[in-house]
């Protein structure tokens, strides 16, 4: 089933070209269904880029899915025109009397900064409350979830020595979940990070469960008890050129950052990079639409 979007968003020409099933508004509002109301907080100054990673990942299950793309007030995006913002997103105060079956919380590049410092965070703070009883399941990620944690449950963050930059394997730690159906006993997800969250209070948290890890990258996917929250500490979402879109970015800057591990076939960044996740990715996802949105919100919202 698609994934209904407007007919003027910059993802859907991208999307379509890649054979992702998608419906005009027009199309959708005259079906008799009732679709899952998602709303995407994306922090990424690179909006069109992770709308498009997202919306790619949500269209490949067999529900409809109406999204709403939803902006902070409190901070100006300066990589996205401003024609953009006021034509497909939302602020706060415009959908904070809605309810939502499920939300999508980005990361963002501000993992230097305690949270206190992060310009928006105060706001952030109120949606993620917001979302205690306005959402049905909220799936956080990178950043996101290191704020998230942080807010829920008073997980810190912690500086790395080098970054967490590469591909890198995962072993299930909980083959119960519902979120792990069908995923193999080891797979490979992108990380990108500077930091990383605290394992200790972590793991000393009982209303957390770890359901992923690695043992280079670390806690991958934490989920509440209650499965109202996931938190995702890598990005599954990303393309095939992501991480090399940012690492030759750092580098012509002259910052010598490290090669992406296990992520350009022999790690020489001379050869085309390897996408190794997708499968994972597509898995994730459909998993937590099903089992945590489309099973547990109510028809009515």
């Amino acid at each position: 089933m698609p994934i209904k979007i407007s007919k003027n968003l910059p993802a859907k020409k991208i999307l379509e070209s890649e054979n992702i099933f998608i419906m005009d508004e027009e199309i959708a509002d005259k079906q008799d269904i009732r679709p899952l109301k998602i709303i995407i907080l994306n922090l990424m100054p690179t909006k069109i880029e992770t709308e498009t990673q997202i919306l790619r990942l949500l269209g490949n299950t067999p529900l409809q899915i109406d999204i709403d793309l939803l902006k902070t007030s409190t901070y100006k995006s300066k990589h996205v025109s401003k024609e953009h913002l006021l034509k497909f997103y939302y602020e706060f105060d415009e959908v904070k009397s809605n309810k939502y079956d499920g939300m999508i919380i980005t990361g963002a590049p501000v993992e230097h900064l305690e949270f206190k410092d992060v310009e928006y965070y105060d706001e952030l703070c109120k949606i993620m409350e917001w979302s205690k009883t306005n959402v049905t399941s909220t799936f956080h990620i990178c950043w996101g979830a290191q704020a998230g944690l942080f807010y829920h449950y008073g997980i810190d963050k912690e500086p790395l020595c080098n970054k967490m930059f590469g591909i890198f394997s995962h072993k299930i730690t909980d083959k119960s979940h519902k979120l792990l159906r069908g995923f193999d006993d080891e797979f490979l997800a992108p990380h990108s990070r500077h930091t990383k969250i605290n394992e200790e209070q972590l793991k000393k948290c009982k209303n957390l469960k770890i359901l992923a890890y690695s043992d280079v990258a670390g806690p991958y996917i934490v989920a509440a008890n209650d499965n109202k929250q996931f938190f995702i500490t890598g990005h599954a979402e990303y393309d095939a050129n992501t991480l090399a879109k940012e690492y030759f970015r750092d580098k012509e800057k002259g910052e010598n950052p490290l090669v992406p591990v296990n992520y350009f076939k022999d790690d020489d960044d001379r050869n085309e990079p390897r996408q190794t996740w997708r499968s994972h990715a597509n898995l994730l996802f459909s998993n937590w639409l099903n089992y945590f949105v489309y099973q547990e919100t109510p028809y009515d919202l």
